[in-house]
């Protein structure tokens, strides 16, 4: 029997946020099913307005806010943030990535909401967390990357710092605010009492450097720039073949032994210089000229056909229209198409994890500007064209309020 619920079914969010991270961590909830009702300024997320855009539509809103309903609420007027107050009381979870101490301004903070539902769980996303010394400092990714050791481990090792090519600071605090989220929600299952969970973007990618900080432990030793290889480890990195590039990962002496007879060199696996990894990590140099020696005379796709036929991990370097369109991505499903009519032909991404006890990911578009508003104030507050009427004149929905599309 094919089933038919999925895993965040009946869960409700009122989401607060904007851009990349909180935007990110709400859309994989409501990838299983959450509803999330995102809450938008009048003149809505800054992502709407970011490129690359397609018939009006924003890449990167698309990606990011899909599978939501959009409201749209001027918090800065008193009947809205009651309108929050009543909402609030209706869910589970409140997420938003104001700086530290706005939501409170605002009269929306995790104590004040709290009141109105003692099993909130109130998540907030921000650069350096409620408390410690840098918390009013605003954060980007490029920030965090520079302050957290990431950039400072990656690059050349006689070049300057880099940026790795991937907003990754901000992925990787949305992965952990939707896991803490979930962590949370159990908890209040458990207990009956909501919580205030603070999501840092600097702490999370701190923990995210799981091999850099090991090795600091245990050396006192920052990690240092290497370029194409593994900081630890030999060989493992980037090698060049005869028309490219090739990735290698041999992790002990087993694959070595099988490296060096796929290379037609079986002295290789007995060589003083290279008998461990610790051995081959330091002599990463002279190993790195016998491979690519070898590899310079067969193109990457010849290769990695003889190290996948000897059991030794290797792999094209793939861009990501490649990886995207690759058997194995289109077999996994990680994209979906999804009816737009702004954006024929439209796919999108999904929350990766295969859940065979859940009906499939949902796949929805994402919303217009205060599409949802007039829909979910009516359904779950009550409200009639009236009062709907008289809340637009005061302003909740901003000084040019959204037309009612009742």
């Amino acid at each position: 029997m094919t089933p038919s619920t999925r895993p965040l079914d009946g869960i409700r969010i009122l989401d607060f946020t904007r851009v990349l991270a909180g935007p990110l961590s709400t859309a994989l909830l409501a990838d299983l099913g959450a509803e999330v009702i995102k809450i938008e300024p009048p003149q809505g997320d800054d992502y709407r307005a970011i490129g690359p855009m397609k018939n009006g539509q924003s890449a990167l809103f698309t990606v990011m806010n899909r599978n939501k309903k959009s409201m749209v609420l001027d918090l800065k007027n008193p009947d809205a943030v009651r309108l929050v107050h009543e909402l609030a009381a209706r869910a589970d979870v409140v997420v938003e990535n104001f700086r530290p101490g706005v939501a409170e301004r605002l009269g929306i903070g995790a104590e004040a909401l709290a009141r109105q539902n003692p099993k909130l769980v109130y998540v907030s996303v921000s650069g350096f967390g409620q408390t410690g010394p840098y918390a009013h400092r605003p954060a980007y990714d490029i920030i965090v990357q520079a302050m957290s050791g990431l950039m400072e481990a990656t690059g050349d090792p006689d070049g300057a710092p880099t940026l790795v090519g991937e907003a990754v600071s901000d992925v990787v605090a949305g992965l952990f605010a939707s896991w803490a989220t979930l962590a949370a929600l159990l908890q209040t299952q458990r207990t009956g009492h909501g919580q205030h969970v603070d999501v840092a973007m600097f702490d999370t990618t701190l923990s995210f450097l799981a091999t850099s900080m090991a090795r600091f432990l245990f050396t006192g030793r920052p990690a240092r720039r290497v370029g194409n290889r593994h900081p630890l480890s030999a060989p493992f990195g980037v090698y060049r073949a005869q028309d490219g590039h090739f990735a290698l990962a041999v992790l002990n002496k087993k694959l070595f032994d099988a490296l060096a007879a796929a290379m037609a060199m079986p002295g290789l696996a007995n060589d003083p210089r290279f008998t461990s990894d610790e051995l081959r990590s330091a002599q990463e140099p002279a190993l790195r000229a016998l491979i690519e020696g070898w590899a310079a005379a067969h193109p990457v796709d010849e290769v990695v056909r003889r190290l996948e036929a000897a059991g030794v991990p290797a792999a094209p370097i793939w861009n990501i229209a490649q990886a995207l369109e690759s058997p194995q991505a289109q077999a996994r499903e990680l994209l979906r198409g999804v009816q737009d009519d702004r954006l024929p032909g439209l796919r999108l991404p999904t929350q990766p994890v295969r859940f065979n006890g859940a009906a499939s990911n949902r796949a929805e578009r994402a919303p217009a500007l205060g599409e949802h508003t007039d829909d979910l104030l009516a359904q779950l507050l009550g409200c009639g064209l009236d009062k709907l009427a008289e809340l637009r004149l005061a302003g909740a929905f901003g000084p040019t309020a959204i037309p009612s599309p009742l």
